[in-house]
Formats: structure tokens, sequence, C-alpha cells
């Protein structure tokens, strides 16, 4: 990797995180997100699993919790039961979009921590902000500290076929009038 795609796309990480971190423009998904506000699900259709304390929704289903929209095509919530329902973990596979204010992230399968307030996107994963965007095999977000990793997965794993395994990126740059 040439050292200016590699500085590209380490400005395009930083840029995201210090957004978030100024609260400039219309927000970010990371640092600042409310953590605490109540997760709304809607699907077509639910399971309760009450015994096994998790819910599996399925088609066409809506996440949100705050400025943060995850939709998929399976979720299975995972939750305790002492003392009322606190949602634990939420793992979605099929399609996965979490979209923010100023970024969509789009993966094969998803896991937010809700304890840990960390979201993993894994497989084909694609981090998009304006024109610019990343791509790897696995991104982990660190919704308290506004930190964005992306690895390049290992080659030949489902979703790396087309980047050998490497984190991939493309940058706008500012147009110059001549």
């Amino acid at each position: 990797m040439s050292r200016s795609l590699a500085v590209g796309m380490a400005a395009f990480l930083l840029a995201i995180g210090a957004q978030a971190a100024l609260g400039q423009g219309a927000g970010s998904a990371l640092k600042g997100h409310d953590t605490d506000a109540p997760v709304d699900v809607a699907a077509d259709r639910i399971e309760v699993q009450d015994r096994a304390d998790r819910a599996i929704f399925t088609g066409n289903v809506e996440v949100r919790q705050g400025n943060l929209q995850l939709d998929t095509a399976r979720l299975t919530v995972a939750y305790a039961s002492a003392g009322g329902i606190e949602i634990e973990r939420l793992e979605a596979s099929g399609g996965v979009v979490l979209r923010s204010p100023s970024e969509t992230a789009r993966s094969q399968f998803a896991i937010y921590d809700l304890n840990r307030r960390l979201v993993t996107m894994i497989g084909s994963v694609t981090l998009t902000r304006g024109e610019s965007n990343v791509q790897g095999g696995r991104l982990v977000l660190d919704l308290d500290s506004g930190r964005a990793v992306m690895d390049g997965g290992a080659a030949g794993a489902p979703g790396a076929e087309n980047s050998g395994g490497r984190v991939t990126g493309r940058f706008t740059v500012p147009q110059r009038q001549d």
C-alpha cells in the first residue's frame, strides 16, 4: 500500500472520530452516541425464547437507538430478565446496514454489545462518509471513545474475495479551480 493511501485512510478514520468528538456537522455515530437511549425494534415477526432469554426478529427488521439505525433481515436479542428485561446484545445477520446522520456501514453480520458499547461488523464491510469509503473484513466501532478500527480479514475468507485480505479505500480530495 502506498504511503499516501495509508495516510488517506488514517485521515478518513480520524476525521470520523474528530467530527464526533467536536460535535461538528450532523454528528457521528461514534463518540457521543447515547448508548443509554431506549432500543426500538420493528419486524415482520418475533419469536420469544423466554427460557433462553432471547428474542428473534425476522423480516424487514429495523432497530433504532438515538441517532443510530440498523436494518437487517434477522436480529437476535439476548437479554437478562432479573427484575425486568435488560438488553445485553444484538446479533444481526443478512444485509446489515448501520446508519448515523453522517456515516453508513454495511456488512453481512453485526454484533452490538450494549454493555461494552461496541459494534462489530463482519463480512464484506464498507464504511461510507460522503463520497469516501473504506472496505475490509471487520469493523469495530467503540461508541464511547469514537474509535473505529477496520481489519482486512483473512485472504480467502468470505467477504474478503476482492481485497486480498487488506483494507482498501477511496477518498475524495478537494477540487482545485484553475
